[in-house]
């Protein structure tokens, strides 16, 4: 029987921006429901705006538990939600995304900009040299990452993305089926090439 993945905290990659479909806003509010009644603490980007802020005030409305992790030049320009749980303040935008990658057992990528693509693509592609192993789910909205998906499958067909690469990406367009991918997801092994040294 295969081991589940125990997810702890998990982090969430998502806008700033609230955008213009309702249909995710509620996403992001069913998401933060479900964080809490899986005892799942979000560790997210620690602004109080856009989907980040939904998210985060959906988990603390239900008396769950939030982490924000904010570079302190962001920390200046955003507005930071002062009423998380834990405050993490880094130095730069590298640490910052470390620091997340660090302290989470998985990610998870609502819609969003250039930042939250950022992001995802950075951790697949440290899953991608072994440097970590945990599940990294991609949440569908209403058709939002259709085009994103389609583009990653000609770098499959085209030859410039193996398809075990591609298939890291946990894809579904329900909280509840991307959750029960994310346990149930197994980490390939780490590629031999790869030592030490060059991590």
């Amino acid at each position: 029987m295969s081991k589940i993945n125990v997810l702890k905290k998990v982090c969430v990659f998502c806008g700033s921006s609230s955008g213009n479909d309702l249909a995710i806003e509620n996403a992001a509010i069913e998401l933060g429901t479900a964080f809490v009644a899986r005892d799942i603490t979000l560790v997210y980007g620690a602004a109080k705006i856009g989907i980040m802020g939904t998210v985060a005030q959906t988990v603390l409305d239900q008396k769950g538990s939030v982490i924000g992790i904010i570079p302190q030049f962001l920390k200046k320009k955003e507005v930071v939600h002062l009423g998380l749980t834990q405050l993490i303040t880094t130095q730069n935008m590298h640490d910052r995304k470390l620091q997340m990658q660090e302290v989470s057992d998985g990610f998870i990528t609502l819609p969003g900009g250039f930042g939250t693509l950022e992001e995802l693509f950075e951790v697949i592609t440290w899953q991608q040299l072994g440097l970590h192993g945990k599940p990294i789910g991609l949440l569908n909205i209403n058709g939002f990452y259709d085009e994103m998906i389609a583009m990653l499958e000609t770098m499959v067909k085209r030859g410039f993305l193996k398809i075990e690469n591609f298939n890291l990406i946990l894809i579904d367009t329900s909280v509840s089926g991307l959750l029960g991918k994310m346990e149930n997801f197994k980490a390939p092994p780490i590629p031999k090439w790869l030592k030490p040294e060059r991590t």
